[in-house]
């Protein structure tokens, strides 16, 4: 079943003290790529983060979006920079002696002291992120779970579309090979009827075996029966990768190409406007098909 590269998927964790919200959004890439966005915090877990899309997702660009709500009581410390202190206490000394006045009781000036900026601080302990992994990847799983889910939904649809133009390339291959022998057939009488005009004047019939030989050089020379056989087996080669669970979408691609290469040398081989009319109603459709290649994974 064929996987779009576009999707989104969501999923949440939730417990007594945090919720885990995953949002995941992907798009057509040439290759794997994984963006994150997610809290400083957390930054030790994105190589984790990042194997798990990447082991999902083979291609296209997935930008993961991370949010974190805490609950309850936070870890809390309060640090005293004594240096600091110790600091402002001898500055204070300094400042009784130049005015001479005494400092008040070391309570007060214990008091005052722990006043001045940057001598008490409050500090939230660092959480222990590793430990919330579990917690995290289980809302992960759940978006990535949605995410191909919907990309699977879509590449159904693809598969769907790129089926039926398949149908319609092999429908105009057939018409093209039974214009083959129409080909050879007109351009016989074309020739034949130019050597009439030609010798009437001098009043002398066809050399039989001239028109016999100018025809097998044109047939020779207008020959695409192996392009025809190639177009054929390219067409089977992408139904059958439809069907596969692999990654495709530049197998196909490359596929897609070899059909064009294909249709263009029939073109320049047939010489004839009915072929050119097919011709370019395939070349149509491989623009289509082209187009809804660049979607798959």
């Amino acid at each position: 079943m064929l996987k779009s590269m576009t999707g989104f998927g969501r999923g949440e964790y939730l417990d007594s003290t945090h919720r885990f919200t995953v949002e995941i959004k992907a798009v057509n890439h040439r290759f794997n790529e994984v963006v994150i966005r997610m809290p400083k915090n957390y930054g030790i877990l994105e190589d984790k983060i990042r194997r798990a899309v990447s082991g999902t997702i083979s291609r296209g660009r997935s930008d993961v979006f991370i949010t974190v709500e805490e609950f309850g009581n936070k870890n809390r410390t309060v640090r005293v920079d004594k240096e600091l202190a110790m600091a402002y206490h001898k500055a204070l000394g300094d400042l009784s002696q130049v005015f001479g006045a005494a400092l008040h009781s070391e309570t007060e000036n214990v008091y005052h002291i722990a006043k001045y900026p940057d001598i008490i601080k409050v500090e939230d302990l660092a959480e222990d992120v590793e430990a919330l992994w579990p917690n995290l990847s289980t809302a992960i799983d759940t978006a990535l779970n949605n995410l191909m889910s919907m990309r699977l939904l879509e590449g159904e649809n693809i598969q769907k579309d790129l089926l039926s133009r398949l149908d319609k390339l092999d429908g105009d291959i057939q018409a093209i090979e039974a214009r083959a022998p129409e080909i050879l057939t007109e351009y016989r009488e074309k020739l034949l009827i130019r050597m009439r005009e030609l010798l009437t004047a001098v009043k002398a019939e066809p050399d039989e075996t001239r028109l016999l030989q100018e025809t097998a050089l044109f047939a020779e020379r207008t020959n695409f029966t192996e392009e025809l056989v190639r177009l054929h087996s390219h067409v089977a080669q992408f139904r059958l990768n439809l069907q596969t669970e692999d990654a495709v979408g530049r197998k196909l691609d490359f596929i897609v190409q070899e059909i064009n290469r294909e249709t263009n040398t029939i073109a320049s081989k047939a010489s004839d406007a009915a072929v050119a009319n097919i011709v370019i109603e395939i070349k149509s459709e491989i623009e289509k098909i082209r187009e809804q290649i660049q979607n798959i994974e």
